[in-house]
């Protein structure tokens, strides 16, 4: 509350000060030699009357006008009350100023000024007073214009930059909702696999149950605790692989050859959650036989800020083993990456050799 009575407070003085810069600095600059003349009341009457008119009319523009009849694209209703603010302008504070001090009269017969009592000053100031202006004077035309292009101006900025910012918060927010949607169909992915893989060590009654059930333990609280943040430390990840690994090593047969390396300081970055075990499921489900050999191969390491993965794994020859449909698990990581990483990750697959390598860079 007091944040924003502070941005009021500023808000307001902002205003004040260039009201005052504008209507004084034409003075100083462009007309230094009026500072040795007195001026008539009715002039001053005049340049209070026009001065306070014209902030009445920028408020009006940018506060009413501009969000009752310009934002709604009713453009006619705001010509016409541009129009009619400009003729009240042009004739109104002239006025008023009349009635406030007694302007000077001019002779047309000798073209002379007829000097008003209440006058004091210099008789040769009298060439520059402007008490019988026309009613379309020029020069409050122009300063009515002027005022109307700035406000315009700054209304039409100040209202773009609000929308911008309202739809980048709307876009934050849908790309919030969609990687939390993305992290959610993670996991139910990731424990139907794993479920799986214990539930055939529980048929066949094996003495490797309960370790694997203490691992499925471990992971499930990871998922449940670090995948909330948006950023985990890599280490935290590589050891989530590990356990996701040794689970894995229960059901594999001497036939395969698993290798899992890191390199680098994994400590010390960040990294979003969840990146890497999609690759590396996708490892074990296409590179592992219990009939041939076989053989994966996983690395992470670290070069500067940015995390290397690897992983190569045999192509198991079956008839429904394509791996260009690698399921919803891959493609879930390819849209994070892209939500998360734009222009800062680079993920390539290629199948050589009846062998498929996966290669993720991402600069943290």
């Amino acid at each position: 509350m007091r944040n924003k009575n502070n941005k009021k407070i500023v808000t307001i003085i902002a205003h004040a000060v260039a009201w005052i810069c504008f209507f004084t600095l034409p003075y100083l600059v462009f007309f230094p030699r009026m500072r040795e003349f007195s001026i008539s009341d009715h002039q001053l009457a005049s340049i209070i009357c026009n001065n306070v008119f014209l902030v009445l009319f920028y408020y009006l523009n940018t506060l009413l006008l501009i969000p009752k009849f310009l934002a709604k694209e009713k453009w006619l209703w705001y010509v016409l009350s541009i129009v009619a603010c400009l003729f009240i302008f042009l004739y109104i504070p002239k006025e008023i100023a009349k009635l406030i001090a007694q302007p000077e009269g001019f002779n047309p017969q000798n073209r002379e000024f007829i000097r008003n009592p209440a006058y004091t000053g210099k008789k040769h100031f009298y060439g520059m007073m402007r008490g019988n202006r026309p009613v379309a004077d020029p020069y409050n035309t122009v300063l009515f214009l002027l005022i109307f292009t700035m406000g315009t101006s700054i209304s039409v900025v100040q209202r773009w930059l609000k929308t911008e910012q309202t739809r980048k918060e709307t876009e934050n927010e849908k790309l919030n909702t969609e990687l939390s949607f993305l992290k959610s169909q993670v996991n139910p992915h990731f424990f139907f696999n794993t479920l799986n893989n214990i539930y055939s060590l529980a048929v066949v009654r094996s003495e490797l149950t309960a370790p694997a059930v203490m691992k499925l333990s471990a992971i499930m609280r990871y998922i449940l605790t670090e995948t909330q943040r948006d950023l985990v430390p890599l280490s935290n990840e590589v050891e989530f692989i590990h356990n996701f690994i040794d689970l894995q090593k229960v059901r594999l047969t001497d036939k395969v050859s698993l290798n899992f390396t890191t390199e680098g300081s994994i400590s010390d970055l960040l990294i979003a959650p969840l990146l890497f075990i999609p690759f590396v499921e996708n490892a074990f489900k296409y590179g592992v036989s219990t009939k041939e050999a076989s053989s994966i191969t996983i690395e992470i390491k670290t070069v500067g800020n940015t995390v290397v993965f690897t992983a190569v794994n045999y192509i198991v020859p079956s008839e429904n083993n394509l791996m260009e449909n690698t399921g919803i698990g891959i493609n879930n990581v390819k849209r994070r990456l892209e939500l998360m990483y734009p222009g800062k990750h680079q993920l390539s697959t290629t199948q050589k050799d009846n062998y498929y390598t996966v290669h993720l860079e991402i600069e943290t």
